[in-house]
């Protein structure tokens, strides 16, 4: 029997359905996760090669490589060739010279050996099957001494409003599977214990978690979208007949309005900055 390839479930999850829907909702998605991009840059500034880890359609990437100038450079990569596609589009359409992207699993890549000063990320380390494995991986790709420089979400509980559409539908969806923290996923690194011993079991040092919140925003009438195709909501709906999907819809838009008051929805993102040394 053949062994099941690292991070499978992943790569068919963000190759397809999921992928899909970032792609679909990329510029909202910006909208909304655009006050975590200065937090990256000024946690890197200084240095010339960056490697942004999950970077998606490379938001974060750009953001990096415009505030490092010519002589530095970013270099994007995600499991997500849907994402990456979006990415390297945008790149041609801004000139943006000194970004590049790369469709990979950082947890067995081959990246050049110390080629980056630093390794950034924007929620998307929290996804890997075997996570030292990886960032052992990138350690190997960091130059001695190289920064890391992450933002991950903390736990569940502490993000309501991330979880806000499954709890509102639950009882329409009785076979929803629930989130499990241990598990590749939004909520995996939200232990600070578990997220250090994982770091340093990889060889990084200085190993520093610290509360990060920050206020985020997007306009009401684009909670509608957002409840339809992000998360595990957005997952199933495809899978449900019209009717019930118009409910699910319209159950996950009411666990919602606790968070909205004058035209917009607004909410904490509860995150931990996560740096280390290589």
């Amino acid at each position: 029997m053949t062994q099941p390839q690292a991070n499978q479930a992943q790569a068919e999850l963000w190759n397809n359905q999921a992928g899909h829907n970032w792609v679909e909702q990329n510029a909202m998605l910006d909208r909304l996760f655009a006050p975590f991009e200065p937090l990256l840059a000024d946690a890197v500034q200084g240095a010339k090669a960056v490697l942004d880890i999950g970077c998606g359609a490379g938001a974060t990437t750009f953001a990096v490589a415009r505030s490092l100038g010519a002589q530095g450079r970013c270099t994007g990569a995600d499991i997500s060739a849907p994402l990456i596609e979006l990415a390297r589009r945008k790149a041609a359409e801004t000139g943006a010279d000194n970004a590049d992207f790369l469709v990979a699993d950082a947890q067995q890549h081959a990246f050049p050996p110390a080629a980056f000063d630093a390794v950034i990320s924007r929620f998307g380390v929290m996804f890997f099957d075997d996570p030292v494995a990886a960032f052992a991986n990138l350690r190997r790709a960091a130059r001695p001494d190289a920064r890391l420089a992450m933002i991950a979400w903390r736990s569940a509980a502490e993000n309501p409003f991330m979880t806000a559409a499954e709890r509102a539908a639950a009882p329409l969806l009785p076979d929803l599977p629930p989130r499990d923290p241990a598990a590749p996923g939004q909520f995996a690194f939200a232990d600070p214990e578990r997220v250090s011993g994982i770091l340093s079991a990889a060889g990084w040092r200085d190993v520093d978690l610290q509360p990060l919140d920050v206020a985020c925003a997007m306009p009401a009438p684009a909670l509608d979208i957002y409840a339809a195709r992000m998360g595990p909501v957005g997952l199933v709906l495809p899978t449900l007949d019209e009717d019930r999907r118009r409910a699910v819809v319209e159950a996950a838009r009411r666990g919602f309005e606790p968070f909205v008051a004058d035209g917009a929805a607004r909410f904490t993102a509860a995150c931990w900055m996560v740096r280390g040394r290589g």
